[in-house]
């Protein structure tokens, strides 16, 4: 299957596609600014109240006629651009295919190597979040704002993130004879106080995520690969973005020596690379409220600090090796992971690591973003994201009437990027909208993904599927004939792009996985029908027990939008406390619903189901892949990252991959 990289076919039809968006564009923007100056944010309302010189209701005065004059002025071009752009709609393509030519700009596939299924198996991460970054007028209404500014924050973010390395810390506890692996945190970071990122073990430097950007254009190590087993064999084609940390005994002041072989108590440093990039000091204008942030915020591009179980990166550098600080930060990282695991392992039946992380995981694969409708802050989005990811895949959806019943205003919303490479794609958009949803033109997007190759030169390859259901309340119904659409597609999908027989495959399915923002939980007592698709069946997902009932580490992940501004959900450290806390949740979290309860949350704390409403989902298969294989989640995080940006939480889960072969 050929991917499409232009929306058109010819150059002939992309200009002019271009020129009748340019008669509009003038007209849409005028009218979405007229229409944000009357949906004020409760940020800006509270700018307002606090500041006496603060004159928007002048400054609405004067601009309003301006705009209404523009509005009529332009409005005639935007005719005239519309009869064009309307039909051309036809011969649009359903995506675009965007993949990065120069890959020094990459930090995070200049790191991949390619999996060779021989004797261990892998591990991968996948990552859904719906960012709302609608029209500015529009996306007010979920009160969040500078949709452009937005959109180029979540990005850096994101690849800030997920391309620091990934560090395992193995604990051995006097009162547990196994080797408890904390979650993929790591150690606190120097305080304010140290100016100068403190050399740590074999000049090792540490600094928190943010700070991070990726460039790990550095020559590795030839013994990258040496000290990678810790109690378990660590994931192939990793080993260079991964420090095994091992400590022996929580009363323990020993530290191994760095340069020191074999599997226990080391750390894998990757040799002298390139110096710590600095800190970004572009500021850009009209920033939503949690770009300012202090010092000490991890959210913050300016950050020195990281919240406590953040993970933050270590990089090899020069200069001198304090053995004494090294032992007491160790000795201090100990105490903090060895709490941190303990409290984990109180749900002794859980199989995973589950945590509410203020930072994306490290070594991200796969990422799936829902409401990515407007169309300049996808491309200020996809410029952030391909300084990690090397494929992206957005502007997906269809317009105009073409393929649907209805006008379809926007596209689906959807955006995937992968550091592997895509093998085949395909979109549809569901038939059965309602409301304002049909405006929108959601449905589903289904990728193939190829991630290795055997000895025997067998592709390795996973499905994903991303979609976006539909969001008004009360239509149960839609969104299970939409559900139903879901399984006909993939299975369709999976059928026309496969190329292997039973009896002898040409590729191996390592996993299948299904993700989005479905609009419905697993508790509300309106969403039952749901809750029991067949779905549930064919997919697992991590956070449930049964229909209508969640486990108990699972939390919601649709934000209270009115509350967003508050200090302490405004950053990502402040919003992971407050997630942490039962009356935190219940202060922020949208919770299920019943028809016996009434809208309003105030005042009914005890009447809360549940730890909210949790509509973004991750789900993966254990059936379709190939029989000697088995995939099992490895970890599940609540992400808090995007703080301030955004009223969903993001969800991440890590997928590994066992080929049942054991080392010799």
């Amino acid at each position: 299957m050929v991917l499409y990289t232009s929306p058109f076919p010819n150059g002939f039809l992309s200009a002019l596609h271009s020129f009748s968006w340019g008669l509009i564009f003038p007209c849409y923007w005028i009218g979405d600014r007229l229409v944000a100056s009357f949906v004020p944010t409760t940020y800006e309302k509270r700018q307002r109240a606090e500041d006496p010189c603060y004159f928007h209701a002048l400054c609405v005065f004067i601009t309003t006629p301006i705009y209404l004059a523009l509005l009529v002025v332009s409005l005639p071009f935007a005719l005239i651009g519309f009869l064009l752009w309307s039909p051309l709609q036809s011969a649009r393509r359903p995506y675009i295919y965007s993949r990065l030519q120069d890959k020094t700009k990459v930090s995070g596939s200049t790191l991949l190597t390619e999996w060779k299924a021989a004797s261990n198996g892998k591990s991968f991460c996948f990552a859904t979040a719906n960012v709302c970054l609608l029209p500015d007028s529009l996306a007010r209404f979920n009160n969040v704002f500078n949709t452009q500014a937005r959109a180029k924050e979540i990005g850096r973010r994101i690849r800030n993130g997920a391309s620091r390395p990934q560090i395992k810390i193995y604990i051995d506890s006097p009162t547990n004879t196994s080797i408890s692996a904390a979650s993929f945190s790591s150690l606190p970071s120097p305080q304010s106080g140290d100016s100068n990122n403190r050399v740590v073990n074999a000049a090792i430097k540490r600094t928190t995520s943010m700070e991070y950007k990726g460039d790990n254009s550095g020559t590795n190590s030839s013994e990258d690969g040496k000290n990678t087993k810790s109690g378990r064999e660590a994931n192939a084609g990793e080993d260079s973005n991964m420090c095994i940390v091992r400590i022996a005994g929580e009363d323990s002041s020993h530290v191994s020596d760095p340069g020191a072989d074999g599997p226990g108590g080391q750390v894998n440093s990757r040799g002298p690379t390139d110096s710590l990039p600095e800190v970004e000091a572009e500021s850009l204008k009209g920033q939503t409220p949690n770009h300012k942030q202090k010092e000490g915020d991890s959210g913050s591009l300016d950050s020195y600090t990281a919240s406590r179980e953040s993970l933050v990166k270590m990089r090899s550098g020069d200069g001198p090796v304090d053995q004494s600080t090294v032992n007491s930060k160790l000795l201090y990282k100990a105490s903090l992971m060895k709490k941190t695991s303990l409290r984990k392992k109180k749900n002794t039946d859980e199989l995973f690591d589950h945590e509410i992380s203020a930072f994306f995981p490290a070594n991200l694969d796969f990422l799936c973003l829902q409401e990515v409708f407007d169309k300049r802050a996808a491309e200020k989005l996809k410029e952030q994201l391909h300084h990690y990811f090397e494929y992206i895949l957005y502007d997906v959806g269809i317009y105009s009437c073409h393929g649907c019943c209805t006008f379809k205003f926007v596209n689906s919303g959807l955006l995937f990027a992968s550091r592997y490479p895509v093998m085949d794609a395909a979109y549809h958009c569901y038939p059965n909208g309602r409301g304002t949803d049909s405006l929108a033109s959601k449905g589903a997007l289904f990728l193939k993904v190829q991630v290795g190759s055997t000895p025997q030169d067998q592709r390795i390859v996973g499905y994903i599927s991303c979609t976006h259901l539909q969001a008004l309340a009360g239509d149960t119904t839609v969104r299970c004939e939409q559900l139903d659409l879901i399984q006909d597609w993939l299975a369709d999908f999976r059928k026309s792009t496969s190329s292997s027989s039973t009896a002898n495959p040409e590729e191996l399915v390592a996993f299948d996985v299904l993700c989005g923002d479905l609009n419905f939980d697993n508790c509300s007592s309106d969403d039952k029908l749901e809750q029991q698709h067949s779905l549930f069946t064919c997919y697992k997902d991590p956070c449930r027990i049964g229909p209508g009932e969640d486990k108990s580490w699972a939390i919601g992940t649709l934000l209270d939008p009115e509350g967003i501004y508050d200090e302490e959900v405004c950053t990502p450290d402040n919003m992971q406390k407050t997630m942490e806390s039962e009356d935190g949740r219940k202060g922020y979290l949208v919770f299920p619903t019943s028809k016996s309860h009434a809208s309003s949350q105030k005042g009914r704390k005890a009447a809360l189901k549940g730890n909210g409403r949790r509509i973004d989902y991750m789900l993966y298969a254990e059936e379709g892949l190939y029989l000697e294989w088995k995939v099992e989640v490895e970890e599940f995080s609540f992400i808090t990252q995007l703080a301030g940006l955004t009223d969903h939480l993001p969800v991440a889960m890590r997928l590994m991959v066992s080929t049942g072969e054991e080392e010799p």
